[in-house]
């Protein structure tokens, strides 16, 4: 069934293999050469043994993504190239029709994805994680959070599915922009349960029981004209000892929410101006933006997506000799990222522009130097090297490199 797209699939999957494993080979080797001393601008801040964990934890994270990149590859080619798409299909078309195959196939397919990543998920975190200190989930927590992200994916996934579904199958020539309206109110919708009915199925959050950083936080929020539901404290560390802060949410379901692990490391000050970088995304509307580029970008993929559907060519050179809208679908999803990849360094730039413009209002609301001193802290604590190499960076960081964004940030003080 090989065509010409098969050529072409295979030197995109080539270029893609080849890009990222020089790109991670650069990562090792700049981070090993600079292992040896503490960055000048991070000296008295960083010790010599937290500098050479963080290069460390980095390698080995980048050695063994470059693994688990040659056996999700494979795993790629084998459900394309070699086959396994269309036995499954074979499988159910013999057995279901209509919206309940194409579920069947689809849902089938996830699973050997995630048979896939489940060895390579269990590595990193009992063994990586593990050996670098920032491991605290049991073997019975991790079963426990596979156990719920399954029945979520059944639960919610699986009638959004089917609405895709119908509406690929019904709703005329235009069925991808149907479906792209439902897909952007399905993913608004989430946005307003995901902190009430879904976060905490994983995790604990109770109110912040500090008085006087509640009052702390309560000034910043007045004084930015930020209205939130609550400031909670989540039991991060029952799975590891990273640290971090975030908001979740949208409207008036929006949560600030701590990490415990983040609260045990930091003062007052400069939990203040982690909240004001958080803040500053808020502020300058960063989250708006993001969900519309995803939107966007989602429009641009299903409109591409409503071309190929019904392209014989498309079916045959990713290895499928059947042809419709499921098995249509789950090739798309299957072989666009390889093609969208070469769009990461974009979204990275977009990314660290955000990022010193956030960093940029937290300085203004509270004090620089607090904002840097945090920062410091968890760069240790989260064991983040601090001499990245440059290409890696601007490939893949979404976050400024360390070296550059405590500059910035004292330039600003």
């Amino acid at each position: 069934m090989a065509n010409a797209f098969s050529l072409i699939f295979g030197a995109a999957v080539a270029l893609m293999c080849l890009l990222r494993f020089w790109l991670a080979g650069r990562q090792i080797g700049h981070v090993l050469a600079h292992r040896g001393s503490v960055p000048p601008s991070f000296a008295g801040r960083i010790d010599l043994a937290a500098h050479q964990k963080a290069a460390d934890y980095t390698v080995a994270r980048t050695r063994f993504g470059r693994f688990a990149l040659a056996v999700e590859i494979a795993a790629l080619l084998m459900l394309t190239l070699g086959g396994s798409v269309q036995a499954i299909h074979a499988f159910w078309s013999a057995h279901l029709e209509g919206l309940a195959y194409g579920v069947a196939l689809i849902f089938s397919v996830l699973f050997v994805s995630a048979v896939v990543d489940l060895p390579l998920a269990v590595y990193r975190q009992f063994v990586i994680e593990e050996r670098f200190g920032f491991n605290r989930m049991s073997a019975r927590l991790f079963v426990a959070d596979l156990a719920r992200q399954a029945v979520l994916a059944i639960v919610v996934g699986g009638p959004a599915l089917l609405a895709v579904l119908w509406l690929m199958n019904e709703a005329g020539r235009l069925w991808w922009f149907a479906v792209w309206l439902f897909w952007c109110a399905f993913n608004l919708l989430l946005l307003f349960v995901y902190p009430t009915w879904i976060a905490p199925l994983f995790n604990r959050f109770v109110p912040l029981d500090d008085i006087a950083l509640q009052a702390r936080i309560e000034a910043l929020l007045a004084r930015c004209g930020f209205a939130s539901s609550g400031v909670l404290v989540m039991d991060g560390s029952k799975r590891s000892t990273h640290g971090n802060a975030y908001f979740t949410g949208y409207g008036r379901t929006k949560r600030i929410v701590f990490f415990d692990t983040l609260l045990g490391r930091l003062q007052p000050a400069e939990t203040e101006a982690v909240l004001a970088h958080e803040l500053g995304h808020f502020r300058h509307h960063h989250v708006t933006r993001r969900i519309a580029l995803a939107f966007v970008l989602s429009l641009l993929f299903l409109a591409i997506l409503g071309q190929l559907v019904d392209a014989g060519w498309f079916y045959r050179g990713l290895g499928v000799a059947a042809q419709n809208a499921a098995i249509g679908l789950v090739l798309f999803l299957l072989a666009g990222p390889v093609f969208i990849f070469l769009l990461t360094p974009l979204l990275s730039l977009l990314s660290r522009r955000d990022e010193f413009e956030a960093d940029r209002y937290a300085a203004a609301q509270t004090s620089a130097d607090d904002l840097v001193s945090a920062l410091v802290k968890l760069y240790e604590d989260n064991a983040t090297t601090l001499t990245p190499d440059p290409v890696y960076s601007l490939f893949y960081d979404s976050h400024p490199p360390a070296a550059l964004r405590v500059a910035r940030l004292q330039e600003a003080g």
